[in-house]
């Protein structure tokens, strides 16, 4: 995909820089002297989900899926690029193209390793920008609110250990089954006992594997799951609190366990400035009815974050609903 992404820009007459954070492919559009740099980035990763719509334009490639509109995000910004290279000579300042890889992954997020590779330097990224397509909204609508627009995004791995024996004596072993399924409960007291009802958060375990065969007590219990808010605080108290009621569980019922918490995405926080431009902009364009100002922020998780971290900018919705 990179490569297919830096060949059309070059077919544009651009110079892009590929490698960048990975896969990343960088591109710059100079305008006249003077002015100041945008940054536009697009995602371009897929999801490891096997396509199965039947669709003329289904994935090729097994197990993998652009489930999330990453290659609308690309192609946009390709044909954005197109667009804005012919008309370099009528604007002053300088335009950064962005390819990001690795979206979709929070414990490697691409856009962490692009801006450690230095893409927003040379030249200095003075704001950025990035739109993501949501199938909740009527096509042609712009989505946005100012201040946080996505959760954090961590992850999380536990591992509950017993002692096996055969199903027909329980009490000779220590089932990793039981005790799993009462951590399951417990854990959510987090959100419902632990955390105010006035901050969003949201503790899924969306994997469990656990046992050997039908009649055996399973010796082990692997879960993996995700954790999301809005607010950095209760990012912070997350994982101690979750480590303590597993322990609490699984040695009060005999067992052993084995916990890792790996932080991802931080909140998805749009500046005030960009975040008006965007909306003013929409509304003059597109009508004050398709510009959507949401009642609450989304608990997905976006690493377009860690950009709007470095510099002001916004990140907004592009409505795609197909009724």
């Amino acid at each position: 995909t990179a490569a297919y992404i830096a060949g059309a820009l070059r077919k544009m007459g651009l110079d892009p820089v590929e490698n960048v954070g990975g896969y990343g492919v960088v591109a710059v559009i100079e305008g006249r002297k003077g002015g100041k740099c945008v940054g536009l980035r697009a995602d371009f990763d897929a999801l490891s989900i096997q396509e199965k719509t039947g669709l003329p334009f289904s994935s090729k490639n097994p197990g993998i899926s652009h489930a999330c509109g990453h290659d609308v995000h690309t192609a946009m910004l390709l044909g954005m690029a197109e667009v804005l290279n012919s008309m370099k000579e009528e604007f002053t300042g300088t335009i950064k193209l962005i390819f990001q890889p690795s979206e979709e992954n929070a414990t490697d997020s691409g856009a962490r390793k692009m801006i450690a590779d230095g893409v927003l330097e040379n030249p200095h990224v003075d704001a950025v920008f990035a739109q993501h397509v949501n199938p909740h909204y009527p096509t042609g609508s712009i989505v946005l609110n100012e201040g946080a627009m996505t959760a954090s995004s961590d992850r999380f791995f536990i591992t509950v250990k017993g002692k096996s024996s055969h199903g027909s004596a329980p009490e000779s072993g220590i089932d990793a089954v039981t005790i799993g399924a009462q951590v399951i409960t417990a854990l959510q007291t987090i959100v419902s006992r632990t955390v105010s009802p006035q901050d969003s958060v949201v503790l899924t375990i969306g994997k469990v594997t656990a046992g050997s065969r039908y009649n055996i007590i399973a010796d082990e219990w692997l879960m993996e799951g995700t954790c999301r808010t809005l607010n950095p605080r209760v990012q912070q108290q997350i994982p101690a609190r979750m480590e303590a009621i597993i322990k609490g569980v699984t040695e009060g019922m005999g067992g052993t366990y084995e916990f890792e918490y790996i932080k991802g995405f931080i909140p998805t926080v749009n500046a005030p400035e960009e975040f008006a431009l965007v909306r003013d902009t929409a509304q003059h364009l597109l009508g004050r009815d398709c510009v959507i100002i949401p009642e609450k922020a989304s608990l997905t998780g976006e690493d377009f974050a860690f950009f709007l971290k470095e510099v002001p900018g916004a990140f907004y919705l592009l409505g795609c609903q197909n009724p």
